[in-house]
């Protein structure tokens, strides 16, 4: 064990302002900010402060940067092609379709664009709202491909189907889970088989709401 964790653990045993240990009736609380010393109450904290004061923002300063810095784990949908963080998603359990229990992903911080089939963090996309409005744009465009966003669900539509014409995975499964919503699981299945040769894997749970509810065979 190295000189300086021998003197981090020590100084983990007692307090630092009147050097109390720690026992059952006395318990030792980490600085908030820096988590180098420990104290036994707020009083020896504030008396300690001056001396503290230093080595403490030193800390805090490092503490901040190595959160800021620190690469998040990712997910099969990868990063935000704007801001380059990675998509937040959240593994739920959703009660859908015939009440039938299904795990799904939910994006709960980012949106897809139905123009360019891109996932755009909600942060980027709502910065360049207000971009656009302080430009007084007439029409907002997308984030990424710079395409008029659709005003109507029609033109969503539009947009969705010319995607489809590309053959874009993505754009096959959101059409894919509109059929299957529709009732029309035959179209569903023939849309994300294609989606998933294509290399989507969120299809997966489009399949198993379909076998668990016989419409697809499991030898499909």
């Amino acid at each position: 064990m190295s000189t300086d964790n021998m003197q981090a653990d020590a100084t983990d045993m007692y307090c630092a302002s009147c050097g109390k240990s720690e026992v059952d009736d006395i318990k030792l609380k980490k600085c908030a900010d820096c988590g180098l010393v420990r104290y036994c109450g707020l009083k020896c904290q504030r008396d300690h402060r001056s001396e503290h004061k230093s080595a403490c923002k030193k800390r805090a300063a490092e503490l901040r940067d190595e959160k800021l810095f620190r690469q998040p784990e990712s997910c099969h949908l990868g990063d935000c092609p704007i801001c380059c963080l990675y998509i937040y998603t959240k593994l739920i359990r959703l009660d859908i379709y015939l009440k039938r229990t299904t795990l799904m992903f939910n994006m709960k911080d980012a949106m897809l664009q139905t123009c360019c089939s891109k996932v755009i963090c909600k942060g980027c996309s709502h910065a360049d709202m207000i971009r656009e409005i302080q430009e007084n744009r007439k029409q907002l465009t997308c984030p990424f491909c710079r395409h008029p966003k659709p005003t109507t669900v029609d033109e969503m539509k539009l947009y969705e189907m010319k995607r489809v014409a590309a053959n874009d995975p993505v754009a096959l499964r959101e059409l894919g889970k509109e059929s299957f919503q529709s009732g029309d699981y035959d179209k569903a299945f023939k849309y994300c088989t294609k989606a998933a040769e294509l290399g989507d894997v969120d299809v997966i749970i489009i399949y198993h709401s379909c076998i668990g509810m016989g419409k697809v065979s499991r030898r499909t």
